[in-house]
């Protein structure tokens, strides 16, 4: 798209801009606000002398979302608790772009925690919107051929931790019902029949809520864990289906407030990881869905 309107061709962009911001930095809020920078400065730019408009607004949220990732990781430091990625309420749309949907999933943004800041950026602009290198290159401030470098050592870091495999909607949709009904009645064995051996409990109370402070691993453990969940919890508790970054979900509400998001990793059937955000800041993006484009 080409226009002379600033306001109109950044708005044509804005959900791409938002998922670029939302997958380097996993927090919509810091998302919204790299883009709140990026409208700043393109507002300022001289629109007759950009040949690619989406290539340029890429280009610098791509450079304002470096910037606020290495503050970031500064504040993750001094986090209470185990840190999780902002979750999002998604489209049906979403789910139907895999690599969309793989991309955005906890078990995926949590993988590119690992990633250095610059690995992150390209990894995210090359892997899944398939910017050229010269493009990227002119985003991150390195040379195409550095570029290609760090782009093949971030994939196969990536690769060698990313989440296993597929899991066909039937089957996903079976080990979420099997994992909501165990969890409401208590049943640890039903818990245990959809639980992988090696499954993963990870939650975050950002030191407001109550969560589990460390990863809890082992179906036993995590079965143990969740079984008696809704038991101890003051008031009434109600969950209920969602699609979460593109994968399904369980949202729990107390007396009718939002207070925890289950985010599920599923794979061959069994669930293999449980991502519980309880802190309320994080949780403001459940109350409508976000739109996000590659």
């Amino acid at each position: 798209m080409t226009g002379n309107d600033p306001t109109e061709v950044f708005l044509a962009h804005r959900n791409l801009l938002f998922t670029v911001a939302y997958e380097m930095l996993g927090s919509a809020a810091d998302a919204e606000d790299v883009l709140q920078e990026t409208w700043l400065k393109w507002v300022g730019v001289d629109l007759a002398t950009v040949q690619a408009q989406r290539a340029y607004l890429v280009r610098i949220t791509t450079r304002q979302a470096l910037q606020r990732l290495r503050t970031l990781g500064r504040r993750k430091e001094s986090y209470v608790g185990s840190w999780l990625p902002e979750p999002l309420l998604t489209a049906p749309d979403v789910a139907e772009d895999v690599e969309l949907a793989d991309s955005v999933s906890m078990a995926m943004l949590l993988v590119l925690e690992t990633l250095a800041p610059t690995e992150r950026a390209v990894f995210v602009l090359r892997d899944v919107f398939d910017l050229p290198y010269d493009e990227i290159a002119d985003a991150v401030g390195k040379s195409a051929a550095a570029v290609r470098q760090i782009a093949h050592r971030a994939r196969s870091h990536v690769t060698a931790r990313r989440p296993r495999g597929d899991v066909s909607r039937a089957a996903a949709r079976t080990a979420l019902e099997a994992f909501q009904r165990a969890i409401e009645t208590g049943d640890l064995q039903g818990l245990l029949d959809v639980l992988a051996p090696d499954v993963v409990l990870v939650g975050d109370g950002g030191g407001v809520k109550q969560a589990v402070l460390r990863p809890v691993v082992g179906a036993d453990r995590v079965g143990r864990v969740l079984a008696g969940g809704l038991g101890r919890v003051e008031g009434r508790a109600t969950l209920r289906p969602a699609q979460v970054n593109g994968h399904p979900a369980l949202v729990m509400s107390l007396d009718g407030e939002l207070d925890t998001v289950l985010a599920l990793r599923i794979d061959g059937g069994l669930v293999t990881g449980v991502y519980a955000v309880r802190n309320p800041e994080k949780l403001s993006r459940m109350a409508a869905e976000t739109t996000l484009r590659r």
